[in-house]
């Protein structure tokens, strides 16, 4: 009963992980870039929804996807006014390309969390629950009431996105834009738009997973920073640039965590992720269910 609660309470963990982590691999998929305002993004959509439920006095499940709004806006923005002159000029494609893209989202994560800090203040609130009953009984299983709906929400969003990227023209335009950017313009796709988009459901994954455990990390200015070393373990984890390897790498973290947090150490539970990174590093680079030269 202790191994299957154990497992159940993984998954549900992994996949908040996959929520902010699969945004940030269909950046580097794309661009080949590290967004390093990914956790803000996650930090965004946990004020926003606790502002509106709060402040104005908007139920919950409207102000989630509001929230989530808010995170591919910010999003959306961000590509628009920072991440273009990257790719403004296709032959300057990989001069300056990495140091630019560190210094510019760099510099936004401190612009964020010092803006929120003075509009909003240094102290963290508490978001309202999206459901009142507490716990669920799933068999002999316990299980918390808000995490429970927040991971199927997820579960949700998840498959709807990878139907979105395997089946949809807007996934294929995408995973022609990740494979050959200049090859997908010169065969009629908008690869300005495609990475638009990448950059607005990146923000909207993030934000939402903001949104969804408002309520029990007490959003502050900084509480995206550790989302977002999360992220960027899952990331390597899986293979950069891989979404389902980012995904499969998030729900065997989370599960691998739980273990370990019951089985060998509560407080260095957090460095077993990084323990398995250095590891993958080691012995296979490029992921655990990545392979050379393949994204997206």
């Amino acid at each position: 009963m202790l191994t299957a609660d154990l497992f159940i309470n993984g998954l549900i963990i992994g996949l908040f992980y996959a929520l902010m982590a699969v945004g940030l691999s269909m950046i580097f998929g794309v661009l080949k870039i590290v967004n390093f305002a990914h956790g803000e993004f996650y930090m965004v959509g946990a004020y926003a929804y606790v502002l509106i439920s709060l402040k104005l006095g908007v139920s919950p499940w409207i102000a989630l996807p509001l929230a989530a709004a808010a995170g591919a806006a910010l999003g959306w923005l961000v590509e628009r006014l920072l991440m273009r002159p990257l790719y403004a000029g296709y032959g300057s494609w990989s001069i300056m390309k990495d140091e630019y893209a560190v210094v510019v989202t760099f510099g936004l994560s401190l612009l964020l969390i010092n803006l929120v800090d003075k509009i909003v203040g240094p102290y963290p609130y508490r978001g309202p629950s999206l459901i009142e009953t507490s716990r669920f009984a799933v068999g002999p299983i316990m299980l918390n009431g808000q995490k429970l709906i927040a991971a199927s929400l997820s579960l949700a969003i998840l498959v709807g996105l990878a139907l979105f990227i395997k089946r949809s023209l807007w996934g294929r335009q995408i995973q022609a834009v990740a494979q050959n950017r200049l090859g997908a313009s010169l065969a009629g796709i908008d690869a300005t738009h495609a990475t638009s988009m990448i950059f607005a459901i990146s923000g909207l994954l993030a934000a939402l997973a903001g949104g969804l455990l408002a309520p029990a990390i007490n959003p502050a200015p900084d509480v995206g920073a550790f989302p977002a070393v999360k992220s960027y373990v899952i990331v390597v984890l899986g293979g950069m640039g891989s979404i389902w390897g980012s995904m499969a790498a998030a729900l065997l973290l989370g599960v691998l965590e739980s273990f370990f947090a019951v089985y060998v150490s509560y407080d260095y539970r957090d460095a077993f992720g990084l323990l398995i990174l250095i590891l993958v590093l080691l012995f296979r680079p490029q992921g655990l269910f990545g392979e050379k030269g393949r994204e997206v």
